[in-house]
């Protein structure tokens, strides 16, 4: 998410020029009442926190385990084109909507997360890879590929993340306003809303000129614009230096209000201060900023926060939620910005806390769809072996570490070798129970295949035959690996002591990897 590279200035000079551009718009006519009105009703709208989440970046971030109410709703990011399809939405250009359900179990993670009351936006585009309307070139095709993510994950608000090399593509900008127009009156049609939120690259100054366009694209296509969410966040050159990042961030979102005053007026409508807050959000870089003098301290989140809701400002985020934790001792130099820590001491604190309180709005609902949940029926809870995923849970049986079960309607994982627990044990702390709770079991799910090995692929196991290290017998049609020098010891007393057996079962993805050589070499 982070833009303005060091030693690159953006004057107020070339925003002042972008806006005397817009000035041609004065004749592109007025909004109609019902988009007027929408704009002018977003004051009743509560508020709302929602960080960031780097779906793909490792460590996984267990967003569907919020640490505090005020990580409840997540922005999940970023979808992207596929560098194989251009037209087809991707995690991160490293799933397939299909694959990060898969890999990631991502569809069940945002599942559990709704349980426990939260829920996601979707964030579109990012610094790294191509936005789909920048290489998707087909109108169909590019309005096919927003709407498979909003209909996928039944979000009701967007995030469009454009900046960079996205940013300055004013044609690829003029399809993404079109298409998003285009969905937003789908979906209307059907009864529905979606928000849009514009996320973009500001300095001191306010938008760029290239995000004042984007703005404008927008606002011509018809694009009901909830809010402009501005990256407060490496400001480089246009940073005062005695200047805190809190006080940096609010220049910056002052500008940008004026600037979204005149964007709308330029627009044919006239919207008030307080609705023109409530169409700008903050989202300040935690900690260590991509430049080295620039670091976001947990006081500046504090400062920023109490001014924001004295302005009433409409949405607050933080990039990222991945990061909202110290480093530890063995990340040395913290100048170097990190995927998974801050590059600071916060101690107990958290910023997603700090900057979330009194934001008690809810990013789901900005569009104004809320709905109450039906109270469950007894059966969801009955689990039917055609209809899991996962085994069903059994108290005689015994689980290896990282093995996947089924109980009442939930996937859960063993965290360690375990028998006769259940996975649902109301206990008090994590560490009780040897289960974590992946998330519910989803609609049309069937039973995942397990991959067997082709028969005569290692030999039977034999009491009688000693084995040295690496060796790999079949035991019961399950795949073993000797770790050290043995004889007559069975595999199967790894269920009951893994640690002292000298066998350990091959993990599932290393059995389809065998699959796949034996089946390349049939093919060759």
């Amino acid at each position: 998410m982070s833009r303005l590279h060091p030693g690159r200035r953006l004057s107020p000079i070339r925003v002042l020029v972008a806006l005397v551009l817009l000035s041609g718009l004065a004749g592109a006519g007025v909004m109609g009442a019902q988009r007027w009105a929408s704009a002018q009703v977003t004051t009743s709208e509560d508020p709302w926190f929602a960080g960031y989440v780097d779906a793909t970046a490792t460590p996984t971030f267990a967003f569907e385990n919020p640490a505090g109410d005020a990580a409840q709703d997540v922005v999940l990011s970023f979808i992207v084109a596929s560098s194989d399809d251009e037209c087809e939405p991707t995690w991160g250009d490293a799933y397939s909507l299909d694959e990060a359900s898969e890999a990631l179990d991502l569809d069940r993670r945002i599942a559990r997360l709704q349980q426990r009351g939260g829920g996601i936006a979707v964030s579109f585009g990012g610094l790294t890879n191509d936005e789909l309307a920048s290489v998707c070139t087909d109108d169909a095709d590019l309005l096919n590929a927003y709407r498979d993510v909003v209909d996928r994950y039944e979000v009701t608000t967007i995030d469009l993340d454009i900046e960079g090399d996205d940013l300055e593509d004013e044609r690829g900008g003029e399809r993404r306003a079109d298409a998003i127009a285009a969905l937003q009156e789908e979906r209307r049609g059907s009864g529905k809303d979606l928000a849009v939120w514009l996320t973009l690259p500001v300095g001191t100054f306010g938008l760029t000129e290239e995000g004042t366009t984007f703005v404008r694209q927008m606002l011509e296509a018809g694009v009901d614009v909830a809010g402009i969410n501005a990256m407060t966040m490496n400001f480089g050159q246009s940073r005062d230096a005695d200047e805190s990042m809190a006080d940096a961030s609010i220049r910056a979102l002052t500008q940008t209000h004026r600037q979204l005053g005149v964007l709308y007026e330029l627009t044919g409508t006239e919207l008030s201060d307080a609705t023109l807050w409530r169409k700008i959000g903050a989202t300040p870089m935690l900690g260590q900023n991509d430049l080295e003098d620039e670091v976001f301290e947990l006081d500046d989140a504090r400062r920023l926060n109490e001014w924001a809701t004295q302005t009433g400002l409409g949405r607050m985020s933080v990039w990222s939620l991945n990061r909202d934790v110290s480093c530890g001792p063995n990340y040395v130099d913290l100048t170097r910005v990190s995927d998974a820590c801050s590059g600071i001491d916060q101690g107990d604190e958290r910023f997603a806390e700090l900057l979330g309180e009194d934001f008690d709005g809810r990013a789901m609902f900005s569009a104004g769809r809320v709905t109450t949940p039906e109270p469950k029926d007894p059966s969801e809870f009955v689990d039917d072996p055609e209809t899991s995923p996962y085994p069903i849970w059994a108290e005689e049986s015994s689980y290896l570490k990282g093995t996947k079960v089924v109980w009442h309607r939930n996937v859960y994982e063993a965290k360690w070798w375990t028998k006769g627990e259940l996975p649902d044990d109301p206990v008090l702390n994590e560490w009780e129970t040897p289960w974590t709770l992946i998330g519910p079991v989803l609609p049309g799910e069937k039973p995942i295949e397990t991959p067997t090995l082709p028969e005569g692929t290692y030999p039977e196991w034999d009491g009688l035959a000693p084995y040295e290290k690496a060796d790999r017998v079949l035991f019961e049609g399950v795949p073993y690996e000797a770790k050290w020098w043995n004889e007559g010891e069975s595999p199967e007393a790894y269920s009951s002591d893994p640690d002292s057996s000298p066998w350990i079962p091959l993990t599932a993805d290393q059995i389809e990897e065998l699959v796949e050589e034996a089946e390349a070499g049939e093919d060759g």
